[in-house]
């Protein structure tokens, strides 16, 4: 038995170590005046300038209602760039654009 709690006392410790990170992801999100208790944990969008490329993707995916299937980011002019090449149900491949900064698809 005394063998048993000597392997049980590290694994308390290392079960703890994980605790503050677990209770910080846990803990609701910041309380804004005026705001109803069922506002509070809600995420809200966080403005950026840009659009990310995983952004990028769902957009072309919803416009031409097919799958992302390779993309590359280049850079025109000091500009970020998605391409992203998509395959369509019917087995047409389809080359989209997107402007990082704007979001516009050519």
């Amino acid at each position: 038995m005394k063998k048993l709690r000597q392997g049980l006392v590290p694994i308390a410790f290392l079960a703890t170590g994980f605790a503050p990170h677990t209770l910080a992801h846990s803990m609701p999100g910041p309380v804004v005046p005026g705001s109803s208790v069922e506002e509070r944990g809600v995420i809200r969008e966080v403005p950026h300038d840009g659009m990310s490329l995983d952004e990028a993707v769902r957009m072309a995916e919803a416009q031409y209602g097919a799958r992302v299937v390779r993309t590359d980011v280049q850079d025109e002019d000091g500009r970020k760039v998605y391409v992203l090449k998509l395959l369509s149900d019917g087995g047409r491949v389809i080359t989209v654009r997107i402007d990082a900064a704007t979001g516009r698809m050519r």
